[in-house]
């Protein structure tokens, strides 16, 4: 299965390391991060969810609960937070998904059969509290991800969720953003009284509307 942008995230039920959940009822209405690592006991996985970790308050300023998954049982995960929190200065509190049976990494297209056909990929998935798939990434297994890039794209997808803007490349939360084709010039000085500049008809910015 391979999920698109707008499609609905599927609903689960799994074992974690803080307990069995409910995916839909963990999440509430909140946002939520979904990530898959190949492998507990592995160098680059140590450091992504100890990042994580280290990164937990800046997660919760934006609504956002963060879920991790691999394939390996629960017992080696349990094992596994000791070695992440001594090595990565951390405290590990998210829950960590054993997906032994790979329902979870099958119902979210995590195994790419042609990179491993048993471990899942380093994937992510940015899901909105209305359950919807925001945003997608695919790392290989040799890449650790940048995990303040998403805080970057979840502070522009709750921004460009709420306004008719969107951000430009290398935007940063604070910086000036685009006002959308479909808010008519004429409207631009109610819609964003910050004030506006327009750079080419079709490239309109303002200051970003909610700081």
């Amino acid at each position: 299965m391979s999920l698109r942008l707008g499609d609905t995230a599927p609903n689960f039920k799994a074992k974690t390391t803080i307990g069995e959940i409910d995916f839909y009822d963990y999440l509430g209405d909140s946002w939520g991060v979904l990530f898959s690592h190949p492998a507990d006991f592995t160098p680059v996985c140590t450091t992504e969810l100890g990042k994580t970790a280290l990164l937990n308050g800046e997660f919760a300023k934006r609504n956002v609960k963060v879920l991790a998954l691999s394939v390996d049982p629960l017992d080696k995960h349990m094992s596994w937070i000791g070695d992440i929190n001594e090595t990565q200065h951390c405290d590990v509190t998210f829950p960590i998904i054993a997906d032994e049976d790979k329902t979870v990494a099958n119902l979210y297209g995590m195994i790419h059969p042609n990179a491993s056909e048993t471990f899942t990929v380093r994937s992510l998935f940015i899901i909105g509290p209305d359950k919807k798939v925001k945003l997608t990434i695919t790392y290989p297994a040799s890449t650790g991800r940048n995990f303040n890039e998403v805080l970057r794209v979840i502070d522009s997808l709750q921004l460009t969720a709420k306004y008719s803007v969107a951000t430009p490349a290398d935007w940063k939360d604070g910086e000036d953003v685009i006002v959308t084709a479909a808010v008519p010039t004429a409207e631009i000085p109610e819609r964003f009284p910050k004030g506006h500049k327009i750079i080419k008809p079709y490239l309109r910015t303002t200051p970003q509307p909610n700081k």
